[in-house]
């Protein structure tokens, strides 16, 4: 332990001298009010320190403590359903104890040290273990089966394991390694947050991340264990695109990180996750969501601590073998503390007062993601999805968060918000947004809903390009200048941005759209297309194939209810063909 003097506070940053035994990315202990704070720059006996509390009042000579220990979370039950801060402080507990406003230097536990938990061993007393194995769980929610792992580290024979009531703190075994030592075993353990949980094997991305968001599953899906990015400008949609990927991601647990965001749109997920209906599980949302809220009024510094946190979080319950999602709003103000940090520590600075390691920050957090054989005899197979926000100035994507994080990611969803002024949501620009995983996805697409999913999507992709590039010669010279071939194309279009890609996210049909519907409306759109060529080739006239009265029931099939979306597809089937025909009779008896 090493405990020097302060020397300097420049707002989140202390310089502290006499610090010679301290290490980098120690936690320290900052003045008699007891401050958290994390070394990020040793220079001789001095040490640069990062606060992640309000620093205002303190001054040269407080004193300034070494744990010794790297910043770490504690990881056992008790985080389903938690709402911690940047640095996993239970939110609620320091409410009780401190009232509504954080108290500076306050200490409470990130897991309830009180509450007993009812753990179910799976392994017995005589086994052999290694790190990763599942030695039993705890059912923290009716959704949630907590699996108590074998810690990163412990090998050998278990030597005692006993079933019953235990806080997370109790021990509850022993295992004895290859050297006769003794190792306790309890609930919790504990992992440094800037450092990757380990796995046996990162595997290639085959299966999509099935989203229910019809623009993101047809056009560009993420794979499971993929990552993506959201760029937008201001009221574009981010928050909300993030909420629906959050509340309808087939996923097993959800990881949300507000970081640095305004603290009216936690309380938008605070409010609303409670209240929502799993519909795989038929619980509520929060029974499987972990919640880190580090609002834009929170110290900047605690915004790096609240993306470390969250990503260790949820690499914990990937390597139980769930698929996880993690959704970080935003990363741009993450990018902005480290270049509030960096300038404080005068650092040569790179693009736009940015750090020259900006790109290599962001890398080490998106590649922590994947899907993996998790360690353990047992060869679990877990997945880590993670989908960051940034939100640059002016939806100008040029500048460096954003260009550092599309070298990076595989997905790019682009906001637009000319799309989102005309209340086109999601406003995702499906010219500018591309899907690296689509053709590694396409197999598994066309293999599990339909064997021509890939060739309808790369269908309503070229339709959509193809009404660009007219667009630009009917804002030259009018709609009639078209051909009725190219009138048709335009309302083809049409009928793919509105009836497909414009979903609601809170209507309760259409907020989530399985793939088998996404497929059929998909061929229906397509469907009415081909027919009205047909009879456009038979002399059919355009404004009445554009006028026909199954439109309205097309653009109505995102609000059927999932079950009845079949028979629905079959009877505007029938009555498309019988229109089609129709119009084409009309005009030879004409």
């Amino acid at each position: 332990m090493s405990i020097g003097k302060i020397v300097k506070v420049a707002g989140p940053l202390v310089i502290a001298e006499g610090m010679r035994d301290a290490n980098m990315f120690d936690v320290v202990r900052v003045s008699e009010k007891r401050l958290i704070g994390e070394i990020i720059e040793v220079h001789g006996d001095r040490a640069s320190v990062q606060v992640y509390e309000e620093t205002a009042g303190l001054g040269a000579g407080e004193a300034v403590e070494s744990t010794g220990m790297p910043l770490s979370v504690e990881l056992g039950p008790g985080l389903i359903e938690g709402i911690f801060d940047g640095i996993q402080r239970p939110l609620e507990a320091i409410m009780r104890v401190a009232g509504n406003n954080l108290t500076r230097g306050i200490e409470v536990p990130s897991l309830d040290r009180e509450k007993k938990w009812t753990f179910v061993p799976t392994a017995k007393a005589g086994d052999r273990v290694e790190a990763g194995d599942v030695l039993g769980y705890v059912q923290e929610t009716k959704v949630v089966k907590h699996k108590i792992m074998v810690p990163y580290g412990v090998s050998g024979t278990v030597e005692t394991l006993k079933g019953g009531e235990y806080t997370v703190t109790d021990e509850i075994g022993a295992v004895k390694d290859a050297a006769g030592k003794t190792r306790p075993l309890t609930l919790m353990q504990r992992w440094p947050v800037r450092r990757g949980r380990p796995y046996r094997e990162k595997r290639p991305p085959e299966m999509p991340l099935v989203t229910g968001q019809r623009v993101i599953d047809t056009l560009f899906p993420i794979a499971k264990g993929g990552v993506a990015a959201i760029p937008g400008p201001f009221g574009s949609g981010k928050t909300v695109t993030q909420h629906q990927l959050a509340k309808w991601a087939a996923a097993d647990i959800v990881v949300y990180i507000g970081c640095g965001e305004r603290g009216n749109e936690m309380t938008d997920v605070l409010g609303e996750f409670p209240e929502l209906i799993d519909p795989t599980t038929g619980e509520s949302l929060m029974q499987r969501t972990v919640l880190i809220a580090n609002t834009s009024d929170m110290p900047v510094a605690a915004r790096e601590a609240s993306i470390y946190t969250g990503i260790t979080i949820a690499e914990y319950f990937r390597d139980m073998g769930y698929s996880v999602a993690l959704m970080a709003d935003s990363t741009s103000r993450w990018a902005e503390a480290l270049r509030e940090m960096s300038g404080r520590l005068e650092e040569m600075p790179g693009e736009e007062g940015y750090p020259a390691y900006l790109g290599s920050r962001l890398a080490q957090f998106y590649e922590r993601a994947g899907r993996v054989q998790c360690l353990g005899q047992e060869g679990r197979e877990g997945s880590l999805s993670v989908i960051g926000a940034v939100s640059p100035p002016g939806g100008d994507i040029s500048e460096p968060v954003s260009q550092a994080t599309l070298r990076i990611v595989k997905v790019f969803w682009g906001l637009d918000s000319a799309l989102a002024y005309k209340r086109h949501f999601p406003a995702i620009n499906w010219l500018t947004s591309y899907s690296l995983y689509t053709d590694s996805l396409g197999r598994w697409f066309n293999e599990t809903v339909a064997e021509d999913w890939m060739a309808l999507r790369g269908r309503l992709m070229s339709l959509l390009s193809e009404e660009a590039s007219l667009e630009e010669i009917v804002k030259l010279v009018g709609m009639d200048a078209l051909s009725p071939g190219d009138r048709l194309k335009m309302e083809a279009a049409r009928s793919i941005r509105e009836d497909f890609l414009h979903q609601l996210a809170f209507h309760e049909v259409d907020t989530y759209t399985s793939l088998k519907k996404q497929y059929l409306m998909m061929k229906l759109v397509l469907q009415y297309y081909d027919q009205a060529n047909d009879a456009l080739a038979l002399g059919a006239d355009i404004e009445r194939l554009a006028g026909l009265p199954c439109r309205e029931d097309i653009g109505r099939m995102k609000y059927v209810e999932e079950a009845k979306a079949q028979a629905e597809y079959e009877r505007v089937s029938a009555l498309l063909q019988s229109e089609t025909a129709a119009a084409a009779q009309e005009k030879e008896d004409f």
